[in-house]
Order: structure tokens, then sequence, then C-alpha cells
């Protein structure tokens, strides 16, 4: 059976060997794995050198099948072919190349050759497939490859020394790759670091434990940890929990940051847009006071929690973060299986604004909180494009191409969730992200319908003319 070919080129407004670079660096591989994909690296050696290997398991019905990709052909600064030992495909060979295109320009250059398994009738029934999910998944791969690299030259070019708390966490595990493909050098700080890997440090904010001595000379700290406030009913147990995750951890963190002879610069902190509470359709900025209710009074006190840094010279971004948009978790990934079956609908009367983001925009929002010496205080992390719960259902809707007829009254919601429901579900919070637009940065996606098609990996709609 003859090889099937898959190509596709792009043109990037960066030189051949910064391309390159951002391939050859640890986390590139998790930056091109689209969102929507349940592939997971279990193994990897090496980086993009002859005979370096990575192991991936990709789901497959009830199994998961292991595919082992060995490279070979590598040429510094131009190119490198994944060959697969072990996997779903007859044959599978990968070239990237990365072309000149002049000084200050490249062609971006990925090809395939695989054959798939059983043939004739391998081919019949699934070459299409795969065929389109190779064009969508490289499609995802060449534009994330073109916005990181873009982000990167858009701020300084000089790498930082960056520690994350909550690195493994939903934000975390985007954020890592992206900086590390920048040139980044990454600490992860963790109550379960891996043992035997560098850069990995404990904490454990209840016990305070934090060993400062290796982040000293560090340029950057970003505190992400802290309890999911939508992983349970809201007791007074419970509550009290989210609340000491959040302001003892923080404080604790910023404690230590400031007794170091040599601090970080900026503290980028994590907080949330629950800081304004109910608005109803006013619009918010970061110059609005705290809201009433239980988030807003969390949010008050976490941000409050980084005064000792603040004290010690620290710069401290607080981020007020909206809903982020993701499969991956979080509120979309609850949303999918119910919309995907046709069993979704507004939430209440529907008329509540939601303020969202993209999770590759936060990541990007967070670098440049760590960059930008004229960002400080609070932030709003949220895309300009705040919807309705109606408009936000009726456009995920749209996107999965299901019906939305399946509404959740409000009484409902308080029954099943109690508290929760009005603050999480039920509370309006229309915020505009003031400083962000006001600054040099540029989102990548500034409204709903987009940001949906790019992280389930839909096609975006084509205008005429």
């Amino acid at each position: 059976m003859a090889y099937r070919v898959f190509t596709l080129e792009s043109r990037l407004p960066h030189p051949a060997e910064q391309v390159f670079a951002w391939h050859a660096r640890p986390g590139a591989l998790e930056r091109l794995i689209p969102p929507w994909s349940r592939a997971r690296i279990v193994a990897r050696s090496g980086g993009v050198e002859d005979g370096s290997r990575v192991t991936l398991e990709l789901p497959f019905g009830p199994r998961r099948l292991r595919w082992v990709a060995e490279h070979k052909g590598y040429v510094p600064s131009r190119e490198f072919t994944d060959v697969q030992v072990e996997g779903p495909f007859t044959s599978w060979e990968h070239t990237h190349r990365v072309l000149p295109d002049g000084p200050n320009a490249s062609v971006l250059s990925d090809t395939i050759r695989y054959r798939l398994p059983l043939s004739p009738v391998g081919p019949l029934v699934a070459g299409a497939y795969v065929d389109s999910e190779l064009a969508r998944t490289f499609a995802y791969r060449h534009r994330t490859t073109r916005l990181d690299l873009a982000a990167h030259a858009s701020c300084t070019r000089a790498s930082r020394a960056v520690a994350v708390t909550g690195a493994s966490g939903l934000v975390g595990s985007v954020l890592l790759p992206f900086l590390r493909t920048g040139g980044h050098r990454v600490w992860e700080i963790g109550r379960s670091p891996i043992v035997g890997v560098p850069d990995c440090l404990r904490w454990n904010p209840d016990t305070r434990e934090l060993d400062t001595t290796a982040l000293e000379g560090v340029d950057a700290v970003v505190h992400l940890a802290g309890d999911n406030i939508a992983a349970g009913r809201w007791t007074r147990t419970r509550k009290q929990q989210i609340l000491a995750s959040r302001v003892e951890g923080t404080r604790f963190l910023s404690e230590r940051l400031a007794m170091m002879q040599r601090p970080p610069r900026v503290l980028v902190s994590a907080s949330a847009i629950g800081f304004y509470g109910d608005r109803g359709a006013s619009v918010v900025t970061e110059s609005d006071p705290a809201g009433v209710g239980f988030l807003a009074d969390v949010c008050a006190r976490w941000e409050a929690a980084t005064a000792p840094a603040a004290a010690a010279g620290l710069r401290v971004v607080h981020l007020r973060i909206g809903v982020v948009l993701t499969p991956k978790g979080g509120a979309l990934a609850r949303m999918l299986t119910p919309f995907r079956l046709g069993a979704g609908g507004v939430l209440g009367s529907g008329d509540q604004f939601t303020s969202w983001i993209a999770i590759d925009d936060l990541a990007r929002v967070i670098h440049q909180a760590i960059l930008d010496e004229t960002l400080c205080g609070p932030v709003n992390a949220v895309a300009p494009d705040a919807v309705t719960n109606r408009t936000f259902t009726r456009t995920l809707a749209s996107v999965l191409k299901r019906p939305a007829l399946v509404p959740a009254p409000a009484f409902v919601l308080r029954t099943v969730l109690g508290e929760m429901a009005d603050e999480l579900l039920l509370a309006s919070t229309r915020v505009a992200p003031d400083k962000l637009e006001r600054s040099s940065f540029s989102f990548a996606e500034r409204d709903l319908e987009s940001a949906l098609r790019s992280c389930l990996g839909r096609p975006l709609k084509r205008t005429v003319g």
C-alpha cells in the first residue's frame, strides 16, 4: 500500500534559528498537543537530537495505545524527523523543517509520510478521517507556534528565572511549557515535587515549609496555588478551607520572599473576578472596589495577603482571572458532555454576564505581567468580549452543532449547589481588561466564538470578500 503524505507550510516573521530553537526547547511538544486531544506524554529522553525518544499514550475506546517515536536526521537549526518505533500506524515519519526566508523570516514545514494498518481496508475506512485530523491538528500547531513566538518577541528577549506554585494545575500545566519554549528557566514549587527532577521545590504552607535558598536570585514568582472553589458544596468547613488555602498560603509565600537576601523583582499572584461580586450589567474595571459576598471577601483578603512582599519592594501583580476556557478542565470541560448530548441550556435567567479568557491568552498575560514593569496591582485577566450566559450557551451549542434546549432554573441550581450557585453561576460580573488594553498586550482570542472554535478544534468560519 502506498504511503499517504500530509504537508503544511507557514511563513513566520521570525528568523529560522529562533523558530527552530522554540521547537528544540523543553515544553514544545506540550505546547503543540491540541487541547482537545487526549494524548498524554508518559516518558521522554533527550531533546530533538538523534536517538532521543518520546512516549505518548492515546485513547482508543476503553484502552490506551502506546506510541513511541525516535528522533533522527537532526540538522542543527534546520530539521529533525520523528520515526514511529511502536504505535498505531504501520509506519510513520514526521519531518520538521525550518527554512530561512530572508534574514528575519522563515518557513515552518511539517511533512508526514504514513501508512495505515489493515491494508487495503484500513486506508479506505480511516484514511479520510486521519487526513482531516492531521489538518486541524497542524493548523493548531502552526498557529500556536506563531502566537507564542510573537508573544516572546514582543517582550524583552532577555530570559528570566521564574518559580511557579500550582505548577501542576490547569493553568500551570500550560504556563510552564509556554515559558520554557520562550527560553525561560522555570522552577516548580509543589506539595509533591517529582523526585530527581531538577528545578522542583517542595512547599507546604500548612507546616510553613519552603526552602527559598534555591530561589535566591530568581527574577519572578507566579503564585497559582489554591483549593478548587468548585470542588464541592460550600459547607462552613469547605469555605474555611478555600479561604485558608488562598490567604494563608499567599501570606506565607509573601513572608518568605520578603526575607530573601535577593528576592524576586515581581510576584504575580492569582486572584479572581469574584472580587467584584454581583454587579449586574455594569462594566467594572480595576479601579472598582470589592463587591459583597463570600468570593469577594476571599479575593480581597487573598490580595491583601501579599502585603509582606510589597513592603519588601517587590512589584506585586494581582491577576483577577475570569472563567478560563479550555476543554482540559474547569467550567468548559464540565459543560461539554451535557452540551454534546443536547442537554445544555441557560442557567437561571441567562442575563448574567460571564467574563472569560482563553487559557493560552492567560499564559501570555502572566508572561506580560512578569516582564512589563508598568503592570502593578490589580490586572483584570479577561477577554474584552464579556457575554451573557444566554449568549455563551448559544455560542457553545452552535460551535458543537447541538441544540441548547434544557435550561437550569435558578431554584434548581440553588437546591443542588446552595450558596455556590448564586456566586459562581448566577452572579453577573461584566469585567473590562482596562490595564491590559492600555498596555502592549494583544489578545489572540478576543471574541467567544473564535476562542471556543480554537480550543475545541472546530473550523473557524470564513468570511466572504
